[in-house]
């Protein structure tokens, strides 16, 4: 995870996500083919001087040879799994995909496992994908998602290749900030489960026993490489104001934001129980009772409202619920469809009635206005605690996880002693985000976050970014959840409406880039390797 966390409602990114390693959502994704030492000793086995003998020994290591090589699963690894336009792919390296996909949709719907129908614990090959109504397994549903992530990286990687995109230093350190990052995951995951992985035994507990490190940083600098191609597309547009503009007009809702305040009135009838604990069936009678009076307090709040009584004084936080809807967004429902009215103007009120919701809205409208406040382009370097011997609710844990942030604090001032005693340069704090910072989304960029917007960064990181008197050239240290940020105001950059415009516009030209880049890109499957991946 890169170590700063974002808001949920953040802006897309504008690239092809091609892949997600463990180590960090900023990566992006040499399998030799290795002989054992068994095989070297069964290559040297001794003849015998008795062919009967010989024959008979022969036999014998052959056989003990190949089971040891089975039992390591070296055979099963190197078994070609799919064919990517011409080239093969092991077991080993699908099996890479096939964890980068798994891993990604535990974690993005853990919750939502069980009303999936997935069985973490069962045989993906024994369970119907309630995502696709086909009737497959979940293990094809897996196994189609990794081989089209397989050879979409393929197709872009190759055709870097071939505009003169080799690998170059930007690349490397992309590489090297996600095999520390590595690093450091297994020493916290060590840390968290008391073991003693190495990296190499952890990116198998990942990603599957089949998929040895090798594997993990051949794909990984592949994918690198498609992504730095994609960026580089990405980087490459650019838009006028003008059409700015005709995106803001075609839908100004998207852009704009809305003042209201509103008294949500429940028109529902609380659940209850019986003496057995069986939910107690709501009659239609009940049902229209309760709506009514949901309506008749609705009214009474709005009758004391056009008395001259605020709103919020209005609720009382059970059946009444205020709602100080500042700087709002807009999303399709009643009380919004409302508030973004192009007809409304400040001091409209009215009562409203939500069907979906069975509620009765109270809301009065203040003020609709396009986004134009700057977005702001920022660098920091991530001073993160060391990773500790003593594992959580270990006796001295806590002094020891105490100090371990103390020394992370006097390192980051420290550093940021270092740099003003030094050329103090944007360029210098740049180099030293390289040289020092954990945060592996921005490290190789020399810490730099641009266009940063309201409420996409962790809150203490934001408030520093956007506060009235930041000014460029500021500095400072900030603690997170994450760690110390040594921070660096960078400036002010295109107001936040334009970058949803700008982002929208993005959005559409590189998915038609990258459909037009990875049309050609196929795979064929072999059931003899396939059969290993899962």
């Amino acid at each position: 995870m890169s170590a700063i966390e974002k808001n949920p409602n953040q802006e897309p990114e504008v690239s092809q996500e091609l892949l997600q390693p463990e180590t960090s959502p900023a990566s992006r994704p040499d399998k030799k083919s290795a002989r054992t030492a068994r095989e070297a000793k069964q290559r040297k086995e001794e003849r015998r001087s008795n062919i009967l003998y010989a024959s008979i020994a022969v036999i014998f290591v052959v056989v003990a040879a190949s089971a040891l090589i089975w039992n390591s699963g070296v055979l099963q690894r190197g078994t070609t799994a799919a064919v990517v336009n011409g080239e093969k792919y092991s077991a080993s390296e699908v099996q890479y995909y096939f964890g980068s996909v798994y891993q990604s949709f535990i974690n993005n719907n853990y919750y939502y496992l069980s009303y999936l129908g997935l069985d973490t614990t069962r045989d993906l090959r024994e369970q119907t994908c309630a995502m696709d109504a086909s009737g497959i397994t979940w293990f094809d549903y897996f196994s189609q998602q990794a081989l089209q992530q397989m050879s979409h990286v393929h197709a872009l990687a190759a055709k870097a290749e071939a505009e003169g995109l080799t690998w170059n230093d930007e690349m490397q350190a992309i590489y090297d900030n996600n095999m520390a990052q590595l690093e450091a995951n297994t020493l916290s995951y060590n840390q968290a489960q008391n073991t003693n992985l190495s990296v190499k035994d952890y990116i198998s507990k990942l990603y599957g026993q089949l998929v040895t490190q090798s594997v993990y940083e051949k794909q990984l600098k592949k994918a690198i490489q498609a992504q730095v191609y994609a960026n580089h597309f990405a980087e490459s547009l650019d838009y006028t104001e003008d059409q700015l503009e005709a995106v803001y007009a075609a839908d100004p809702k998207t852009y704009d934001r809305a003042d209201y305040e509103s008294v949500r009135v429940k028109g529902t009838v609380p659940t209850t129980t019986d003496a057995n604990g069986n939910t107690v069936e709501v009659t239609d009678a009940e049902k229209a009772q309760a709506k009514a009076d949901a309506k008749a307090l609705a009214d009474q709040i709005y009758a004391s409202f056009q008395g001259g009584a605020a709103l919020s004084s209005l609720a009382d936080g059970d059946k009444a619920i205020y709602t100080d809807g500042t700087h709002s967004s807009y999303y399709s429902s009643t009380l919004m469809d409302w508030v973004f009215d192009d007809s409304r103007s400040a001091g409209d009120s009215a009562v409203l009635f939500d069907e979906t919701s069975t509620a009765y809205y109270v809301v009065v409208f203040h003020d609709r206005y396009r986004d134009e406040y700057n977005t702001v382009n920022v660098r920091h370097i991530l001073i993160q605690p060391e990773t500790g011997e003593k594992a959580v609710g270990e006796e001295g844990y806590e002094e020891e996880a105490a100090q371990l942030n103390a020394d992370a604090k006097a390192k980051a001032q420290d550093l940021l002693a270092q740099w003003k005693a030094g050329a103090a340069t944007e360029d210098s704090f740049a180099q030293l985000a390289v040289e020092n910072s954990a945060d592996g989304g921005s490290a190789a960029q020399g810490g730099l976050y641009t266009q940063v917007y309201q409420g996409e960064m962790v809150p203490a990181f934001n408030d520093w970014c956007f506060d009235s008197a930041r000014r460029t050239g500021d500095t400072d240290v900030v603690e997170t959840d994450y760690g110390y940020h040594i921070m660096y105001f960078v400036g002010k950059d295109m107001p936040y409406w334009q970058l949803q415009a700008t982002n929208a516009l993005m959005n559409e030209d590189c998915s038609a880039w990258y459909a037009e880049n990875t049309a050609d890109a196929s795979y064929e499957v072999r059931d003899g390797g396939m059969k290993y991946v899962g």
